[in-house]
């Protein structure tokens, strides 16, 4: 199955546990998200992210708690990130973190995919419910 929308995301920097060394800086951030689309709901989470001194490569990881309603099913679950960027060559991986899923969302697993055009944010979440038979199908 697939859900499809926009969100609005607000992402504060937070204290550091720690500096970065030789030209590398280290970050903390919160983020809060609305969903809306296929995926309504909110979203509260951290991210850690590191960057070279030119600013000309970069990688970060994440953890979200997203809450809401996903194809009309109400529950929670967790949005595991992983990102690195190398000029304009992106990698970025979301996925639903396992058996992290409650409520009628249990069960849940997939893949999402950000979209940022002209400082607008979209997604693409391909799941699977586990009573639908569904084929999750990954993009490249």
């Amino acid at each position: 199955m697939q859900a499809r929308g926009e969100f609005e995301v607000r992402v504060q920097s937070l204290p550091s546990y720690t500096q970065g060394k030789e030209g590398v800086s280290l970050g903390r951030m919160s983020i809060d998200k609305v969903f809306s689309g296929g995926l309504e709901g909110k979203s509260k989470g951290e991210m850690l992210s590191a960057k070279n001194s030119d600013k000309s490569s970069a990688g970060y990881v994440a953890i979200e708690q997203i809450s809401g309603t996903l194809d009309g099913r109400e529950g929670s679950f967790v949005m595991q990130h992983y990102g690195t960027m190398q000029g304009a060559n992106q990698h970025l991986v979301l996925e639903v973190l396992p058996h992290s899923a409650t409520g009628e969302l249990q069960g849940l697993t997939g893949r999402m995919l950000i979209n940022i055009t002209s400082g607008r944010h979209s997604y693409v979440f391909d799941y699977r419910l586990p009573d639908t038979d569904a084929e999750i199908t990954y993009p490249e």
